[in-house]
């Protein structure tokens, strides 16, 4: 059977279509279900010493600390050396595999620290930048711009939340959902919570399933209190007295004052 030349030309550009849809359907949508619950999957961070949820303080180039501070979990600093680990009075443990500080109920490691420190922490900071590019990279979010970057006196369903400026939260903000619900927050910018700040869960809701992902700096003001794990891509600071119940993994430096940290 012969086809006229426009006959041809319509079916080659029906088949175009056809394989364009079917292309587009493999790479505009990056946002897996929750298999246990409500929101999107939760953001891999993996357990033990060469994960970087195997640690609640992770950095590359320091973690400070001002003046006091509590911290149960282990800290992790790499490629820096522990020089640049401050204000924890470190004390090195026998095997120099690792230090203890009266800061800290766990272990501080330090890239140049004895095996197998320098290795895990290689594969721990890897973990930390390929959590923050998971979490980065989930697409078809469930709420863009929400409050104009504002998330004070909101409370959040769990899902997956985007924006493309700064986000600020300056009164109480309410993460309300099950112990198996799932919260991923896209930052383009910076994270700040104003003093005295609270970010509460409700409902049954867990801190260890609450992901923001921060391409600037994350803040945490005076005395505010904090749920969730932060990736920022540059810099973690709280301020004096603020505290937190998650993990503050920064791909430059995490800086404390008289905090109060505690993983899960």
């Amino acid at each position: 059977m012969r086809y006229s030349s426009k006959t041809i030309a319509v079916r080659i550009l029906l088949s175009l279509a056809v394989l364009a849809a079917g292309c587009g359907d493999s790479t505009t949508s990056n946002n897996p279900p929750n298999p246990a619950g409500a929101g999107p999957a939760p953001v891999s961070m993996g357990t033990g010493a060469a994960a970087a949820g195997g640690y609640v303080i992770l950095a590359k180039a320091g973690i400070t600390n001002v003046t006091g501070s509590h911290v149960t979990g282990d800290l992790g600093l790499s490629p820096a050396a522990a020089s640049f680990i401050t204000g924890f009075s470190l004390v090195a443990d026998a095997s120099n595999a690792f230090s203890t500080s009266a800061s800290v109920v766990g272990k501080v490691y330090a890239a140049n620290y004895a095996v197998p420190s320098p290795a895990n922490l290689t594969a721990a900071i890897g973990a930390m930048e390929t959590a923050y590019t998971d979490a980065a990279g989930r697409t078809n979010p469930d709420h863009t711009e929400l409050g104009g970057g504002s998330l004070g006196g909101l409370t959040l369903a769990p899902g997956l939340y985007k924006w493309t400026t700064s986000v600020s939260i300056p009164t109480d903000t309410t993460l309300s959902g099950g112990a198996s619900d799932v919260w991923i927050f896209q930052i383009s910018g910076d994270l700040t919570t104003a003093a005295a700040t609270h970010v509460v869960l409700s409902g049954g809701a867990l801190a260890k399933n609450v992901f923001w992902q921060v391409a600037g700096q994350a803040t945490l003001g005076t005395t505010s209190h904090f749920e969730g794990t932060i990736l920022s891509k540059t810099a973690i600071t709280l301020k004096t007295s603020a505290s937190m119940n998650g993990r503050a993994l920064g791909q430059s430096l995490v800086a404390l004052d008289d905090n109060t940290i505690a993983g899960f």
